[in-house]
């Protein structure tokens, strides 16, 4: 089950980066302009995020497993697709059906491994949780440019389709199906308002920074995007059976591990963003240097599964989690200080700490925050922390951008490092203020039931009528 959800993860989490580099090559064998070529990735994540308020009703409907299958599937035939294109058009129209596919397996599987595991059980999850929904986002730029360059771009694609294919074979047999049941009708009216309110926030907090927030197309989508949230809310809280249970979040472990996933995400996809800008335009670094100093982060992930597994259980969500956002505060400033990014060594180093405090703190959330829901709840749950968020992190890289910009960062005075820092203070900011939410938290980290082992003797007890029925053993 665990193998099947990694991988099916891995391939979402790589093919959300790993374009990037391969853009302009993508463009010059289609004999179009860059800028086109930003369609690719403009399709990919505008799907993506539009499919995933219909995943935990899908789900419901359905079974996890099929609607699991179903959409991995579709990805690895979209992925041989993209592979295969010829023109520009078929491989965005591919990158749609792409991001589609990974909005619906992305809350999906989620809601499959945490309906099998009790809450209990979960810490045990954070040495693969980490894999696929930190590390091979971090791993997507550099597997990229190594593959367009020693291969061909058509191999960020094609990669896929052996791993996607062995992942469904394997589920088929090694999935459970779940599923809740749904009650009421499809909420037609929250979908209509939710799935375009979505796409438009996420393309212009997205490509606003490199197109310009002034430029039409951004600001009309930025403004009505807005509107249409501000509509949806409304809607999701009058009806009987919304299509997003926005009442989940009056839960508190879990409204307080959702607020932290916006503020987490902003944080540290702002800072990832801000900071090999600093190291290339102000410092003189090339793209090469800036990767490598960053890539530490990713490190220092793999090793806060570890931390998670063992200090979870002892010290419990708030303990764990407050010091460890603080302490990631305090490493993202350290990042800004005068002099620290002249020293290719100092990058690393603190690059590998916030992989290490910051992931301690997002595991340690995406656990507790989910310890309290029901089974029946699971997918809708997972499908809101997931949408909060995708779009924490376009908030942070767009809040780093504006800073850039009103520092003049972005004008004739490119060099100068002052707005840059500034863009890195404002991501420690965020982090800092998820300590506050932290604080939410429950203390005690999740207990198992006092029955779980198979060989323990229960005591007899009643039935609704009140007669005795046997115990286990």
């Amino acid at each position: 089950m665990i193998v099947v959800y990694t991988a099916a993860m891995c391939m979402n989490g790589l093919d959300s980066t790993i374009v990037n580099p391969a853009l302009l090559t993508i463009a010059e064998d289609f004999d179009r302009p860059a800028v086109a070529a930003n369609t690719v990735e403009i399709a990919f994540l505008v799907a993506l995020v539009a499919a995933l308020p219909v995943a935990g009703r899908l789900g419901d409907r359905f079974g996890t497993k099929r609607v699991f299958l179903g959409s991995l599937a579709v990805f690895t035939a979209a992925s041989a697709a993209c592979g295969l294109s010829q023109n520009l058009a078929s491989l965005v129209l591919a990158r749609v059906v792409q991001g589609l596919a990974g909005g619906l397996s992305t809350p999906v599987g989620m809601t499959i491994l945490f309906t099998a595991f009790a809450p209990h059980e979960r810490m045990r999850l954070a040495k693969w949780l980490i894999v696929p929904t930190a590390l091979m986002p971090a791993l997507g730029p550099p597997l990229g440019g190594f593959l367009t360059e020693h291969l061909s771009w058509h191999w960020l694609f094609l990669v896929n389709v052996p791993i996607g294919t062995a992942a469904v074979l394997l589920g088929l047999f090694g999935l459970r199906e779940h599923r809740a049941g749904v009650v009421g009708p499809f909420d037609r009216t929250g979908f209509r308002l939710t799935t375009p309110t979505l796409g438009l926030l996420t393309y212009a907090l997205g490509f606003g920074p490199s197109q310009g927030w002034s430029t039409p197309a951004i600001a009309v989508s930025g403004i009505l995007g807005l509107v249409l949230l501000g509509v949806a809310i409304a809607h999701q809280l009058r009806v009987t059976e919304p299509l997003l249970r926005l009442r989940l979040l009056t839960d508190r472990a879990f409204g307080a591990a959702t607020a932290l996933a916006l503020v987490t995400s902003a944080g540290l996809m702002g800072v990832l963003f801000v900071f090999p800008l600093l190291y290339q335009a102000a410092l003189g670094a090339s793209a090469l240097d800036a990767g490598l100093g960053v890539f530490p982060e990713a490190v220092g992930l793999m090793f806060a599964s570890q931390v998670v597994d063992r200090l979870l259980p002892r010290l419990g969500p708030r303990r764990l989690a407050t010091p460890a956002l603080l302490s990631a505060a305090l490493v993202f400033g350290a990042l800004a200080l005068p002099g620290v990014a002249d020293n290719a060594w100092a990058v690393r180093v603190l690059m590998f700490c916030v992989g290490l405090v910051l992931g301690t703190a997002v595991l340690t959330v995406q656990i507790a925050g989910f310890a309290e829901i029901e089974p029946p709840d699971m997918g809708h749950a997972m499908a809101l922390f997931t949408i909060v968020r995708t779009l924490g992190g376009s908030l942070g890289i767009a809040a780093g951008a504006a800073v850039i910009e009103a520092g003049g960062g972005s004008g004739h005075d490119a060099s100068a490092p002052g707005p840059y820092r500034a863009a890195i203070w404002v991501t420690a900011a965020l982090v800092a203020l998820g300590a506050v939410f932290a604080l939410r938290l429950p203390r005690e980290a999740p207990a198992p039931p006092p029955f779980e082992d198979d060989d323990a003797v229960e005591p007899d007890r009643t039935d609704a009528a009140g007669a005795s029925v046997p115990g286990r053993g």
